[in-house]
This record gives C-alpha cells, structure tokens and sequence, in this order.
C-alpha cells in the first residue's frame, strides 16, 4: 500500500476506507516528553460500520493494493516487552479506576488513588511478521485503514468493553449472555448512539471502556500514509471490533506537531495547520466527512500548561511531584482536523474585575434581534446544541481565557485582554449564538505558519474510491502554502457580495445561514445558492453560483467588479488623504541635500495602520528614494513599532533601496515574524546584492531549526 509521491507534483493522500467504517469517538490517554520530543500513549477508537460497506465486503481488495501487487505485510502478536504507558483515568469520579495501570517504572500507587497494574498490557507488542496476499489468499477479512504518518505504533488490541462494570445495561438483546464479540459491538453500538441529553454519562463510560482490559492483539501493519488492521475471521465492517485500543508513539520530526520555543526561550509544542492534519499526532480519519467527538488526557511536567481545542476549562490534576495532567473533551462532533493542542509555559492573562461587566452580562434580544432565534430542528447528527439553548442565544460574550508567554505578559494585558470581549461581542451580534460554549486565546511561538492554516484548494479533491480514500490536490508541494490568490479573491468577493445586497441584508443572511448549516460540513457552493435564493430579485443583477465561481474564482488576474471597485477607492476620503501624503514625500525625496532657509518643513498627517500599509506601497512604486527620506519616513511613522503588515512594507523598501542602517529591522522581522519573511527571503536573495544574501543566510541559520518545515524548504530553496 506504500505510495511514494513526490512533493513538487503530486498530491497528498487520504487513505482512510470511511465509506465501510466511521470513527465515532476517540479516546487520548499521552504523556509529553520534552527531552525526547516525544508525545506517547494510547488511543481508542469506537466505531460503527459504515452505510456502503455491506455493498463491498471484499474491501482488502480495494483498499490494500499497491502499484506491484505485492503482498500486504501484518504483524502478528509476539511476546516481547513493551513500553508501558500511564493511563490513568480522567475523573476519580468515574468508578472505573480498575482498569488503570501504573507505567513508566512507576511504583504501584493503588493504595492512593485506586490505580492497579494491568497485566495485559505488558504481555507484549505486535513485532513479528505474518504475510497475506490479500488478493490471492483467498481471506475475505475486512481490512480497517486509517491515516496515519511519521507514527511509532507498538500495539493494537481490541478492547473487552463488557468488562466495564454498570455496561450490562447498554446489552438489549437476551440472547447475548456469553460474552462475545457480537455483545461488545453491541454494546459500543448502544454507547455512540446514546441520546445528546445524555453526553456526560456517555463520556464516563467512554472513560471507562478506554481502560476496559484488552482481549486479544490485532495483525496491524504500516506505511508512509496509513496504518492497516485486520482481525482474522472478521469479515466485514459489523464483525470488525468497534472498539480498538492503539499503542503508539510520535517521532520527534512528525509534521503534525512543532516543537519550538516560545518567544521567551522556553520549551513549547505545538499542533499546525500543516498539510499532513494530525495524523502524525494520532491514527484517525482525516477525510472531513468522519465527523468525531473526542476526549482526551494529556500529562507533562507541572511546569507546563496544556491547552486544546475543547468544551470544558480544563484546570490541572497533580499526579506525583512534578506532574500534572489534563483533560478535555468536545460534544460536537467535528473531523479530527480540529484537534489542536499547545503545550508550552504559558501564562494566563487574568482581566480587570471590572473590566467590560456590562459588555459580559447576558441580556435579552432586540425585536430586530429576536427575528433570528434558532428555532426548528437543527440539521446536524444529534449533540448538545447550543442553538437549542435559550440562555446560550443571548450570551454575547462566552467565557475565555487568553495565555501568552512571559515576556508577552504586558502587551496582552495592555491591548489584547481589551480586545476579546468587544470582538465576541460584534461576532454575536452578526452572527448570532456563538457555536461553542468557551474559548482559549493563545499568543503562539514566532515559527507558527499563519498561512499555513489556510492552504488553497481551487480544484475538487479528486476522485474518491469505493472505500471513501481519496487526494488533496497540491497538498504536500509546500510553495503552496504561501499562494493566497484564492483566499483574497474570496475575501473581496464577500465584500463585493455585502456592497452589492447592502450591509442589513447581507448581515441577516449571514446569521440564517450560520443557524441552518451549524455543525455541518459545507462548500462555497452551498452558501451562495443560498445567498442567491434568499435575496430579492432585484439584487441579483445576474448572478449566479455558475458565474461568481468563473468570474471569481476560476480566472486569473483581477476580476472586473474588483477593479471597478479599486477605482471607486481611490476616490474615498482616507485614500485621498494617502495620496496627498505620498505626494509630500514624493516632494521631500526631490529636494537637494541643502535646502534654502526660507524653504517650509513639509507637515506630515498622522495615519492609521492601513493607510500607512497603502503608504508605502504607493512609495514601493518609486524608482528612488534616499537615506534621509526612508530615515524620515521611519521617525515621523515610527514604523518599527507598527504591526507586522506595516513593518513588512517598511522592511520591502529597505531591501529595494538598499538603506542599510536598518537591515537590523528586516533582521528583526525574519526572525520574531517567520510565516510572513518568507517573501522577504526572496526579495534579498533577488537583489543579488552580496550583503542582503549575507543578511538573508544568517537569519535562515539562526531559525532554520525551529522554523515550520513548508517554511523551511521554500527559503532554503530560495538560498541555495
């Protein structure tokens, strides 16, 4: 099944067989090592067949083949010792502390918080080989595929949840009193579909089932993009096991993960928008149509603060000295793309007690307002819907807690703590109920790749197989990453869509259109046929999905309303304040050295961080400019102090005069603001000017180890 693709051409695989077996849940139980680089434990997965799969029994066939047909290796169970890992559950209240163990050489610690050895789990890890031609054997044995890449797995085992103690209840059939892999699925069954109303309990017993003993080793194997398990005798996705247990470990150069260090010096990791997903954080389903809820324990040095992307507040449980754990969890289902985890010495910013009280208090909807309630039944899989909630429809601002790092700790209190509760606010009022109960707001490392969150995609994924694998196209070249034709197209798109219907009706179909698709998967065409349907004819003035998208999307260069609207601009007040401005340097940059003493000091007007960015890319345009202009232009701005749009503008002019008294503020950029010095790498090495190349070599050197991998190969492409 090894693919070998190459980065600059092909594309990035999604392997998983989702159209025979979904993941429902999955469970986390992982230790963070920082000397090792290493983040390791278990997962369990709980599954439930998939629609098409009795269609395909035969799906080895389609889902574990290779260019040569050779034969699919499978690693057998052997005895032999294993790494042990501490699985301790996420509640002392749960009740199902007897399927925990002790790991890591800890000492048998059941007397103090009801944690007992499991002797199964090191009985020993799949190591030896056991080869099947899957299409010649003649076995029919269903063949679970996940994707999985850069991954260490050790271990895969099904998992004996009849022994979780209370489950018995979840068993309807009378028939099934033998313990039996039909009772088990059964009972995973009746758990994944246990009514919303009923999440917590759900939650316990996922807690305990994911500590529930193992009852036999599955033949596993992998390669470059996935991960395959079978179990002899289980023919089809219902015989399958539906809950499996994975024993693995990541590896230090893993793409899902960054380890790095935060802008003061201190160890941090990091999940990233990379192409790869998180599929070497753990084996899952990448394909956004495996919509999952998650829970997950995460244990590091209490040192540490462990964030991610869940429901609850998590606050941390000391283990022993110098240990702490964590645990989160999510209702929603969503794709496991979502999991997102920041592990780091950050601090958390506590506001003013005061501090937006009026803002924070919930209150009752306006008549305008109230015409938007949700009301009806929602149209996503069933989960404990916010929409649903009256209270949570007139909270305006949700609680959240902002970390940074150390050094950070001023500026975030200063501006950013200021910020969040206005902008939730205005969120509320556009969109409506927020779709989360709370969020963690986090000042991430200078490496983080803030266009590599979004990774442009104008052609459809390809062709999906039977099985439900399919491609991303130019998902592993990693120029793309910095391509965002599409993204700003997209963005002025939007606006031309809200100038065209007017800020009211664009605004009130915006939140209809958040109320109708929350908690579902979508496309660019699902919102503008419903934009187009729900606007007066009189607005339309022609358009439609068909021509938006080739108009838009599909053509190159700058569409025509765009243009059209450039020239509209130009003509606005605040761009006509610019222009006169780019006029007075323009002047200033003409006059001689030595000036005549009667000759008036140009009066510069004070400009916001837009208009400085338009500034200075008006000045970009000229052919010349002198020291003693860009070192004006740097006093009256300031523009070392301004935010990173503006300093990179200020940073191009450096490069493109050559003004080198402050090479030291492009130094500066390329280091503390990484994803955008990108483009500032390819300018220097463009100049073909010896002492910018020098400049461009030396700060590469200094952050080449910590910087995001796509970043990393796209610069060292550009130096050597």
């Amino acid at each position: 099944m090894d693919i070998a693709l190459d980065p600059s051409r092909d594309d990035l695989p999604l392997m998983a067989n989702t159209s025979h077996i979904l993941v429902k849940h999955y469970v986390l139980d992982l230790d963070v090592d920082f000397e090792s680089q290493i983040i390791e434990g278990t997962i369990v997965l709980f599954f439930e067949p998939g629609d098409r799969f009795e269609k395909q029994s035969g799906s080895t066939k389609d889902t574990c083949r290779s260019e040569s047909n050779e034969a699919c290796s499978f690693r057998m169970p052997a005895p032999c010792q294993s790494p042990v890992t501490d699985t301790r559950t996420f509640s002392s209240k749960t009740g199902y502390n007897d399927f925990a163990i002790c790991g890591k050489g800890e000492k048998d610690t059941s007397g103090k918080d009801g944690n007992h050895d499991n002797p199964e789990q090191a009985s020993g890890i799949s190591s030896s080989k056991y080869r099947c031609d899957t299409g010649n054997h003649g076995s029919e044995d269903f063949l679970l595929v996940l994707d999985c890449c850069d991954l260490s797995v050790l271990k895969v085992e099904e998992v004996d949840v009849a022994a979780v103690p209370g489950i018995d209840k979840f068993t309807r059939s009378p028939k099934l009193t033998v313990v039996s892999e039909e009772l088990r699925n059964q009972i995973v069954h009746e758990l994944v579909t246990l009514p919303a109303g009923r999440w917590r309990e759900q939650l316990d017993y996922y807690a305990g089932c994911s500590q529930a003993p193992g009852c036999g080793e599955l033949l596993f194997d992998t390669d470059t993009w996935s991960l395959q398990i079978r179990k002899t005798g289980a023919q089809t996705a219902t015989d399958f096991p539906h809950a499996i247990r994975i024993w693995y470990s990541t590896k230090p150069q893993g793409r899902s993960v960054t380890w790095t260090s935060d802008q003061s010096g201190r160890p941090c990791v990091y999940t990233m928008g990379s192409p790869i997903n998180n599929r070497a954080l753990f084996p899952c389903q990448e394909p956004p149509v495996a919509m999952s809820t998650w829970q997950a324990t995460v244990r590091a040095a209490a040192s540490f603060v462990v964030l991610m992307s869940g429901e609850n507040s998590a606050k941390p449980t000391q283990l022993r000295e110098g240990c702490a754990s964590w645990h989160y969890y999510v209702t929603m289902p969503m794709p496991a793309s979502t999991f997102t985890i920041a592990v780091g010495s950050w601090t958390e910013m506590k506001p003013e007690p005061c501090l937006f009280k009026d803002l924070a208090a919930e209150r009752a909807l306006s008549p305008s307002e109230a015409d938007f309630r949700y009301v009806g039944v929602c149209g996503h899989t069933e989960y404990p819907c916010r929409f649903q909630n009256p209270s949570a429809t007139t909270q305006e601002i949700v609680p959240h807690r902002v970390f940074a790092p150390v050094c950070l700790q001023g500026a975030c209190q200063e501006t950013l703590l200021q910020l969040v509760p206005p902008c939730l606010s205005a969120a509320h009022s556009i969109l409506g109920t927020h779709p989360f109960s709370r969020l963690d707001i986090l000042i991430v490392p200078a490496n983080f790749p803030s266009l590599g969150m979004a990774r442009p995609n104008k052609e459809k994924t390809g062709h999906v197989s039977d099985s439900g694998s399919s491609v991303i196209k130019h998902g592993l070249n990693p120029e793309k990453v910095f391509m965002q034709v599409h993204y700003l197209k997209g963005y002025f798109l939007l606006r031309f869509l809200a100038q065209r219907l007017g800020d009211d009706t664009y605004f009130a179909f915006l939140r209809k259109f958040v109320h109708t698709f929350h908690g579902q998967l979508i496309l660019s065409q699902d919102f503008l046929q419903m934009l187009l349907e729900n606007i007066p004819e009189e607005k339309r003035l022609e358009l439609s999905v068909e021509n938006i998208f080739r108009d838009w999307l599909e053509s190159s260069g700058i569409p025509q309303p765009l243009q059209r609207e450039r020239q509209a601009g130009a003509e606005c007040g605040l761009a006509r304040q610019v222009s006169a401005e780019v006029e007075k340097w323009i002047r200033v940059n003409r006059r001689p050295r030595k000036r005549k003493r009667r000759e008036a000091e140009e009066v510069f007007e004070k400009l916001l961080p837009d208009q400085l960015v338009l500034l200075l890319e008006h000045l970009l345009e000229q052919k010349t400019l002198n020291p003693r202009t860009l070192q004006s232009l740097e006093r009256t701005y300031h523009l070392p102090q301004q935010d990173a749009e503006v300093r990179h503008r200020w940073c191009e002019l450096i490069v493109k005069h050559r003004y080198t008294r402050a090479y030291k503020d492009v130094e500066r950029f390329l280091q503390e603001d990484q994803a955008m010095g990108v483009y500032l790498y390819g300018e220097l090495m463009l100049s073909e000017d010896p002492r910018q190349q020098q400049v461009a070599r030396r700060c590469f050197e200094l952050t080449k180890e910590q910087m995001e991998r796509s970043s990393a190969e796209v610069v060292a492409e550009m130096l050597f």
